[in-house]
Formats: C-alpha cells, structure tokens, sequence
C-alpha cells in the first residue's frame, strides 16, 4: 500500500511533456501527419470525410481543434480557401504550414477547354522534385530514377509565387460547388439544417474559380509529393517538439518508404492502361494523370463554368466519340447527372473515383489506402 502511494505521489509531482496539438485540414493530410506522430500523438481533422473542402461550415468542436492547435497543417489557400480567415481569426498564434510551399512539391497548373487544349504539356515542366532532398533524408530513393519522367523535376524554381495560393480557388475535390455559400454537401452536419436543400450541388453556375494560370492544389494525389510532405512535416514537428524528433524522423522515413513502394507498384499498375482515353466529372485528377501517363482527354465541368451549356455539352459529346473515351468517372460527392448526360447512349462505362478516400477509416494508413483505391478504381474501369 506504501509502494502504491509512493508511486501516485511521484506521478503527481512528475512533469510530462506534452506533445504539440496538431490541426489538419482534409483527410489525407491528416493520414500522413497520424502516420509521423504516431507513438507520440495524435491530429485533429478539421473538414469532416466525405464534405468539400473548398466551402465547409466548421462544427464547433472542428472550430475548437483550431483554436487549441499550436500546428496547423493544409494544403493551402488554393484547396481551402475560406480557412485564411480562422486561421488568422481562431489560431492565430499556432505555426500555419501550407503542403503547396513545401520545395519538391511538384505543382500543375489548372487546365481549361473542353479537350484542356489551353493547357497541354507534356507533364515534365512542373515536375520540380529535384531528387528529393527533402523527403527526410531517405536515401533510399535512389532506385526509383527510372521511372521515367522523374528526373525532370528539376529545381523548382516556380514554386517562389505560391504565397499567392489564395485566389486559385480551383479546389479539384469541390467540383461544381458554386461559389459555396450555401455549403451544399454539409448534410451530415446537424446543425445546418438549412444546407438540405443543396444536396445534389446541380446547376453551381458560378463555380469559376479555377482562375487561368491557377494551380491545381490537388497535389497529394501525386504519391511523390506525399513522399516529399512527409519529410517536411516531420521537420516540422520536430521543431516544435524536439523531444520527439527522432521518432518523428523515424515515423516519415518508414511512411516514406511505403509511399515510394506504392507508386513503384501503381507504376506497373498503370503502364497497361495509359492509351486507354478516359473522362472526368471534374478536373481533380491531373496529379495522378501526369505522373502516370494516362489519358484523359475531357473534364465535364469546365473550371470556368460549374454547369455547361447545350453547346458545350454537345462539344462534350463529339469529343467522347472522336477520342473514343472508354471510361467516364464520377465523384462520390457529386452528382453524377451531367456525366450520363454527356455518355448516354455511347459505349462507354462510368467509374468513380474518390480524391479524399472519404469512405475509408481515418488514421496512419488512410493516405495509403486512398490511393491504392484510386488505382484499383481506375483499373477497374479502364482495363480492356
């Protein structure tokens, strides 16, 4: 019994340090920050799974995770546009760390027309990864310089103007959500009831915000710029708790090494199916297209206009046939209406691909997961 009181004596005068309260913005971010704290902590998940990021009404306790947190840690200003404002406003003492501004980050810019004619390249002159230094000191990227357009990604000497992030308000995952007042697709939020009547985000007109010249912030579907997020977090935290850095450390170089094992399979994955012409509800999947090489050819919803015209649905149309698009592919938060629309009738089968992996548990492997469920989709639906 002494023992016992000895021992509730000492844990009563023994100082513990307390591990940084992390904030993150969408799902998969918050999947690679869980895999680097883990044995340590744990982050806060801002956006619920399964709503858009570009326009979202913050639950009370989502607001007080912020203002609690002394690391936040998003994509950026171009994906989330509406959070500079609690940033400022509810966490503004905390560290703010924007993914899109991490050097080796390899960033696209937004596409437009109705083949993305404005936008052609040959996915090579955004592919600034350089030779990933700042992965976390993983050496053992060197036997993936094959994998063809890696070794183009140069010094990224573009990222310099991403501070400008804020009005890129290209958001991939929120497709046709209209300027996003109204948060449509918050359904699952009780608290705002008035959001029910949103529920098929139909006819967002006004979704105009990928700006010409914009960036694509979808970059996370890019498993290299998860690998090089990974070692900059770590860095991160482990300025803001050195007591833990070696794990942190430790934590990025293993999660660094299952990322880089995931893209060398998708590689193989992939190479069977890049001739295959596909197209997309919306234009969120360009990270993905440009490391693997694959085909798409049309986004339904141009970034300029959330909700096309006759003409440019008849467009649509003529294009599907003369490229003989194959696959047609929908996202889960999104209606799908406007895709079987532009379909109907045509040979052409209709899969669905989530950015967010919204349907799979949130945790270390969620990042992981999501994207070997894009693979598996994109597969599925495009594999002769």
């Amino acid at each position: 019994m002494r023992r016992l009181s000895l021992l509730f004596s000492l844990l009563a005068t023994t100082s513990f340090a307390e591990v940084p309260r992390v904030a993150t913005d969408i799902a998969p971010v918050h999947s690679l920050v869980a895999a680097i704290m883990d044995g340590a902590g744990a982050p806060d998940l801002i956006i619920a799974p399964g709503a858009s990021p570009h326009g979202y009404a913050m639950r009370p306790s989502e607001a007080r995770n912020l203002a609690e947190a002394d690391l936040v840690i998003w994509v950026g200003p171009g994906l989330t546009p509406w959070l500079a404002d609690p940033l400022e406003s509810l966490a503004g003492d905390a560290v703010h760390f924007t993914l899109m501004d991490v050097e080796g980050t390899r960033v696209l810019p937004v596409r437009e027309g109705v083949g993305f004619e404005d936008h052609h390249h040959d996915h090579g002159d955004h592919d600034d990864h350089g030779d990933h230094d700042d992965h976390g000191d993983h050496d053992d990227h060197g036997d993936h310089d094959d994998h063809g357009d890696h070794d183009d990604h140069g010094d990224h000497d573009d990222h310099g103007d991403h501070d400008d992030h804020g009005d890129h308000d290209d958001h991939g995952d929120h497709d046709d959500h209209g300027d996003h007042d109204d948060h449509g697709d918050h359904d699952d939020h009780a608290d705002h009831d008035d959001h029910a009547d949103h529920d098929d985000h139909g006819d967002h007109d006004d979704h105009d915000d990928h700006h010409a010249g914009g960036v694509d912030p979808h970059a996370w579907l890019d498993p290299l710029n998860g690998a090089a997020w990974a070692g900059a977090i770590s860095k991160q935290l482990a300025q803001i708790d050195p007591e833990n850095a070696a794990l942190y450390q430790k934590n990025a170089l293993s999660l660094i090494q299952n990322i880089l094992a995931h893209e060398a399979k998708a590689q193989e994955t992939f190479a069977p199916l890049q001739n295959r012409p596909f197209v997309v509800l919306h234009d969120a999947f360009q990270y993905v297209e440009a490391r693997y090489e694959l085909n798409a050819v049309a986004s339904v919803h141009d970034s300029e206009a959330a909700s096309p015209g006759a003409a440019r649905v008849a467009q649509l149309r003529a294009h599907v046939q003369s490229e003989g698009v194959v696959c047609a592919f929908a996202e889960p938060q999104l209606n799908q209406g406007l895709l079987i629309t532009v379909t109907e009738g045509l040979p052409v089968k209709i899969g669905t691909l989530d950015p967010l992996g919204a349907d799979l548990p949130l945790g270390p492997s969620q990042y992981l997961d999501t994207l070997n469920q894009l693979a598996a989709d994109m597969q599925d639906c495009l594999a002769e």
